[in-house]
């Protein structure tokens, strides 16, 4: 009788998943603050080469990296349906990806229409944390760059 053919070895066990480091926000008391945590998120999540955009937003902020336009909007009102179309616009004519820090939140139709274009969207608590308020917002906090 032959002998039983050997087990086969067992496959590895998968590598851990690579661990992010935890986000250390800054507290907002000030418009250069919320810049400043919405610029430590973006590096967070991988962008390094965080700058001061070149083109000025109609409101808010601008921030830029390689393949990305950012807005971040310390005012008390909710961001428009403007203010996310034309965050959008300069992104297309950047051919760059765009996300969107707000304070006050956003608008009813802002919210919709960001969601038909494909526009995170971040409300800055007053820790300095972004928190996603819609899909793709979810995705990018989940994922990273």
């Amino acid at each position: 009788m032959p002998a039983p053919a050997p087990a086969p070895a067992p496959a590895p066990a998968p590598a851990p998943a690579a661990q992010r480091r935890v986000f250390r926000p800054v507290a907002i008391r000030t418009a250069r603050d919320a810049v400043t945590a919405a610029a430590l998120y973006l590096n967070w999540l991988g962008h390094g080469d965080i700058r001061r955009a070149d083109q000025r937003p109609t409101s808010g902020i601008g921030l830029a990296a390689r393949g990305l336009v950012a807005q971040v909007d310390p005012s008390v009102r909710p961001a428009s349906l403007r203010d996310v179309e034309c965050l959008w616009l300069t992104a297309m004519t950047e051919s760059a990806d765009c996300v969107y820090f707000s304070l006050a939140g956003y608008a009813e139709d802002a919210r919709a229409r960001a969601d038909q274009l494909r526009v995170p969207l971040f409300v800055l608590d007053l820790t300095g944390t972004p928190q996603p308020v819609n899909a793709m917002a979810d995705a990018l906090d989940a994922g990273g760059t």
